[in-house]
């Protein structure tokens, strides 16, 4: 069994701020905020090294409008989604708990519908189909994945099941202090590392548009629906069917399906049109 770094889930700290009139702070900055800020810079990084190849008379300034609504996509649909997707019960006891983020809870799922709706806003008002969009934007996602679930493993949540393989660890806030799979690093690893790679290679070539979408559907939900085999169910859940189905598994099936079906339509439509 490994020892979990016991690592400050707050950063740093900024303040107190005397405003003459009242006083603010001091501000906790806390490492999971400071993931979503690498994830999405280095999203930004990527982007503008594919800027040329999507679209040259982009600028850095449309750029950076796409990737702040896509921002806002993320933020506020993964908040939304943990909310009716994992907690939906709670909300209807409290509405204004919604709003109550500092309190954490996102959802992946929730994220990659409000990304959808930004994505497809945008597109409207910049001449630009939403599949052009999205095919541009998949490669990017695994960033943010990747760095989000680092922040996880260091706010020491979201942890793996109960295991004795020699990597296992206690995590500190676990209610049952067992010894458990680091299931945020093996997310990082398959979400983040492991997807950026394939989809990185599947863009080499020109490919026809809404098959890297799909791509990247097939790719997350494969490594999503395995990870969850060692990742513990939500508690407020548990397990939907069956003695082992979880809710992250059920919401991925119908993106394996949906990727399938956008590479098989978007390669019939380029073999149509050939």
């Amino acid at each position: 069994m490994l020892t979990y770094p016991q690592i400050n889930p707050v950063a740093f700290s900024l303040g107190p701020f005397d405003l003459h009139w009242f006083t603010l702070g001091p501000l906790n900055v806390h490492w999971y905020g400071l993931m979503y800020l690498i994830g999405i810079g280095g999203a930004w990084l990527v982007a503008k090294k594919r800027l040329a190849g999507f679209d040259p008379s982009w600028n850095n300034e449309k750029l950076s409008d796409l990737i702040f609504w896509v921002a806002m996509g993320v933020i506020l649909g993964g908040r939304c989604g943990y909310v009716l997707f994992y907690n939906f019960e709670q909300f209807l006891a409290n509405p204004l708990w919604l709003f109550k983020v500092w309190e954490g809870g996102m959802s992946f799922h929730g994220g990659l519908i409000g990304v959808m709706l930004a994505t497809w806003l945008f597109g409207r008002k910049n001449g630009k189909s939403f599949f052009q969009l999205m095919d541009f934007i998949a490669p990017l996602v695994p960033i943010g994945l990747g760095a989000g679930r680092i922040g996880n493993f260091i706010g020491g949540e979201l942890w793996g099941r109960a295991s004795d393989v020699p990597w296992a660890m206690v995590f500190p806030d676990d209610p049952l202090q067992l010894a458990r799979h680091p299931s945020q690093l093996y997310q990082a690893a398959l979400e983040g590392l492991a997807l950026f790679l394939l989809l990185w290679a599947y863009t080499r070539k020109p490919r026809p548009t809404m098959a890297v979408s799909g791509m990247f559907l097939i790719g997350y939900g494969v490594f999503r629906f395995l990870i969850e085999f060692v990742r513990e169910p939500d508690a407020q859940l548990g397990y939907i069917a069956f003695g082992w189905l979880t809710m992250g598994q059920l919401l991925t099936i119908p993106m394996l399906m949906a990727g399938a079906a956008l590479i098989a339509w978007a390669y019939r439509r380029q073999g149509a049109t050939a």
